[in-house]
């Protein structure tokens, strides 16, 4: 038990320090991309830091496989070269006995990642999809609720807020849908329900509609409302803009992840991006075993071959 206990301290301080080293190296490179991208723009240095440190956790998370290899693989080294796996298999311990440790803290790292790292990279991920939005002055067009999909359009006349209860798996096609108009002071224009919608070049072709006019000073809307089977709405969105409204799933924290899938299929779009990053999601804590079985399986060959470094 004692030696297991120094097994897995000595892993464990492997995997913090490649994790550290590899934290400088993404944080350089990130700055670096940060000031590439926004420093033609008015953003401050401390407004790049602050995105630079909300962007690394995401890519360092992303490589954790690649810095579990790495560990595994100084460990077992430091372990060949002080010819500390020598002794252990000389005192009557199978060498492979000294892989149970970094095995059980792999499974302790992946369980804590998946757990407890997800949820804060979502939450730095998201953060750093709004300051560039805002930065760079794009707006998210999408969002997916219980009520339904929600739409965004913009002109210089005022905003426009779609709500519908379905769509096709590009939201481009919409059913059971509703317009509200705002004009650029906030005040709601105009109303629109309609059993279809379906976006075309420039505008949205309206089918099965009722309309209402709030800008016509009438007390009662409902006197001035009309139906028509056919109408068109002027839109500046297009097919890409609303795909990539969905944002990626890695800014979605992981006990989030189902529920926002079920809407999603709910809403009548394609959640399979979503559902597979879930499925990879469950499967770290595995993943970063084979990692330690893999590197272990190059460096205590030393041992077994009485090349110790």
């Amino acid at each position: 038990m004692t030696l297991q206990l120094y097994f897995a301290r000595r892993f464990f301080r492997s995997f913090l320090s490649v994790l550290l080293i590899f934290f400088a190296i993404l944080f350089l490179i990130d700055l670096i991309e940060q000031i590439r991208r926004f420093g033609t723009t008015d953003t401050g240095f401390g407004t790049l830091m602050v995105l630079t440190v909300l962007n690394v956790p995401e890519s360092l998370y992303r490589i954790l496989p690649l810095i579990m290899i790495l560990a595994t693989l100084a460990l077992f080294l430091s372990l060949a070269r002080s010819s500390e796996l020598v002794v252990t298999r000389a005192s009557g311990r199978s060498a492979l006995k000294s892989l149970i440790a970094p095995i059980i803290v792999a499974v302790m790292i992946g369980v804590i990642a998946v757990g407890a790292f997800n949820p804060i990279v979502a939450a730095t991920q998201k953060q750093y999809e709004v300051l560039t939005t805002r930065i760079s002055g794009e707006v998210s067009t999408l969002s997916v609720s219980v009520d339904g999909l929600w739409l965004r359009q913009g002109s210089r006349q005022g905003q426009t807020v779609i709500r519908a209860n379905r769509a096709n798996l590009d939201g481009t096609v919409l059913s059971d849908v509703t317009f509200l108009g705002y004009d650029r002071d906030g005040q709601p224009t105009f109303r629109i329900e309609a059993e279809r919608a379906e976006l075309v070049t420039g505008a949205w072709a309206i089918t099965g509609a009722k309309e209402w006019r709030f800008d016509t000073g009438a007390a009662i809307p409902e006197v001035d409302a009309f139906e028509t089977p056919q109408m068109s709405l002027a839109s500046n969105l297009t097919r890409n803009q609303i795909l990539d409204s969905f944002g990626t799933p890695s800014a979605i924290p992981i006990w989030e992840l189902p529920g926002f899938i079920r809407r999603l299929e709910a809403a009548g779009f394609s959640a399979r991006i979503h559902r597979t990053f879930l499925h990879m999601e469950l499967a770290l804590p595995i993943l970063l075993v084979a990692m330690v079985l893999v590197g272990a399986g190059f460096t205590m060959r030393h041992t077994r071959f009485g090349r110790t470094g």
